[in-house]
């Protein structure tokens, strides 16, 4: 009889191109053996170029979700992506606070590929208040951490100023991404006083939108098959840093294209 696989929630906005979102996270689940379950949070007409169109689904149904799935299948790990809104923050807070996953991994999507903030600040003040106090691993970029923390950062010792800031305000583990240094992306994970640098090649490529959604993924996917938070991390890293060089050539469109997560992967 074949083994049940271990069960992992996305909480995300759904991506009508595949690349980026809830799309990006079911295929890194299903790709790394555990089962995927998804809320969504917003829905969007977007392609490779631009977001045409965004719906927020009222709090109420996302609620609604959330208690259909954690109260009948429950989720050993879940993950945030894009939430958007203060009111979402909150009911999910809530529910996460309900359901009490053994691990939560919060992906706190504030900016576009450009880097530039999505938000108005009461969404930052909500995530810092509501959801990072209840995160087990919290996953920024660098211009996301920057807004969380308030500062600039420009420099390996800004970024270990940053992870510890971060996990000042209620995260055990923080994971600073995507650092660039020379040839090398760096990326900094710092938690109960010990810390890890991870570096992968730079790629100059335009294909990387759910590059982010892809490493939080693979990290819960991980969790859930028992890794502990460390060699879980590693992992996630390598196999986005695979699914990017993969796809580092493709033209699925005319613009910002996707990474390969399907890639099959063996840690």
């Amino acid at each position: 009889m074949t083994q049940e696989p271990p069960k992992v929630l996305t909480i995300a906005g759904s991506d009508s191109g595949g690349a980026a979102g809830l799309q990006a996270d079911l295929k890194t689940f299903a790709t790394l053996n555990v089962y995927g379950m998804s809320v969504v949070t917003v829905v969007t007409a977007q392609s490779s170029l631009a977001v045409t169109a965004a719906r927020p689904l009222p709090p109420d149904f996302v609620a609604t979700q959330l208690d259909a799935v954690l109260s009948d299948y429950g989720a050993v790990a879940v993950k945030t992506g894009f939430i958007g809104r203060v009111d979402l923050i909150h009911t999910i807070a809530k529910k996460l606070i309900q359901y009490r996953p053994e691990f939560v991994v919060i992906d706190p999507v504030l900016v576009n590929h450009k880097g530039e903030a999505m938000f108005s600040t009461d969404v930052t003040e909500a995530y810092l208040e509501k959801l990072l106090p209840i995160a087990t691993l919290v996953t920024p970029n660098i211009r996301e951490a920057e807004l969380l923390a308030g500062q600039t950062i420009g420099s390996r010792e800004a970024m270990q100023t940053a992870v510890r800031q971060l996990t000042d305000t209620g995260p055990k583990y923080a994971l600073l991404k995507g650092w660039r240094n020379g040839s090398e992306i760096v990326d900094l994970f710092y938690g109960e006083g010990k810390k890890m640098w991870l570096s992968s090649s730079f790629i100059n490529t335009n294909n990387l939108h759910g590059s982010g959604d892809t490493f939080s993924a693979a990290i819960c996917a991980f969790l859930a098959r028992g890794e502990n938070l460390q060699t879980a991390v590693a992992n996630a890293h390598t196999f986005t840093a695979y699914a990017i060089r993969d796809a580092a050539n493709w033209q699925m469109g005319a613009g910002h294209g996707p990474v390969n997560n399907l890639r099959q992967f063996i840690p």
